[in-house]
């Protein structure tokens, strides 16, 4: 009869899973040091955010509450136009509540490498989870099989506090930047992505299949623009080429 493997009391993760992550050096500040290739994008877009908020009437201290509440660079854009066009709080509050849905299926992903903690541990790593620190940390865990508590703390902290610090320098300055599409702000967010996927498929090393979903894509999107509005196909085509590398890794 196999014997039942010790469940450490302090943190009530298997010794082997506890371990490995302690020994790959995920410490806190690791976690942070980690963060940095995202730093300079979250200043970028960060920015452009408090200047849009700064340009729809909202007042330095309503920006700064934004960010700590919402955290979410889509949903505070939308929020900023929809401001300005005097959009109803019923409407704004639905419209980012769908947006930032997409915040449960990456909370799910990631959940597994966390189960060992209380829900309360596991609410505070996810309440701090965005596109970017989930891609860090998908990034991560391709080169190693643990993460620790920690490193994911410091990785989410230290881009929560660049962000709010991000959109207040936009606030403040705002006034002084028009057009922000003038210095490539708008195109931060979208650069930064291409970065982390770059990152993600250099270290996969599955290359051949990783072109064949992303042509996937590019072909299905094209296809789908033809029928169906610009955004409608940008999710039919995330949810066919999610499907055949699906398809490809199961039949290998």
């Amino acid at each position: 009869m196999r014997p039942e493997k010790r469940i450490d009391r302090e943190t009530h993760a298997p010794p082997d899973i506890k371990h490995e992550a302690q020994a790959s050096g995920e410490s806190f500040l690791q976690g942070v040091k980690d963060c940095v290739p995202t730093l300079l994008s979250y200043l970028s877009i960060g920015f452009a955010v408090g200047v849009v908020g700064k340009t729809a009437g909202l007042s330095i201290a309503e920006i700064a509450f934004m960010s700590l509440l919402i955290y979410a660079g889509s949903a505070q854009f939308i929020f900023a136009g929809m401001v300005t066009a005097n959009g109803s709080a019923a409407a704004i509050i639905l419209t980012i509540f769908i947006v930032n849905l997409r915040h449960l299926l990456l909370s799910a992903a990631l959940s597994p490498y966390f189960r060992h903690l209380s829900p309360l541990r596991n609410m505070w790593i996810g309440s701090l989870l965005t596109d970017e620190t989930f891609g860090v940390a998908m990034n991560h865990i391709t080169q190693k099989s643990a993460i620790s508590e920690k490193w994911m703390v410091g990785l989410n902290l230290a881009a929560y506090l660049n962000w709010l610090i991000a959109t207040l320098l936009g606030a403040v300055l705002g006034q002084w930047i028009t057009n922000p599409e003038k210095y490539g702000l708008d195109f931060a967010l979208t650069a930064m992505f291409i970065g982390l996927l770059v990152l993600q498929i250099a270290s996969r090393k599955k290359i051949a299949k990783d072109i064949v979903v992303a042509l996937s894509a590019a072909v299905v999107v094209v296809g789908a623009s033809f029928v169906i509005s610009g955004s409608a196909a940008v999710i039919v085509a995330t949810i066919v080429a999610a499907t055949i590398g699906m398809v490809m890794e199961k039949w290998k």
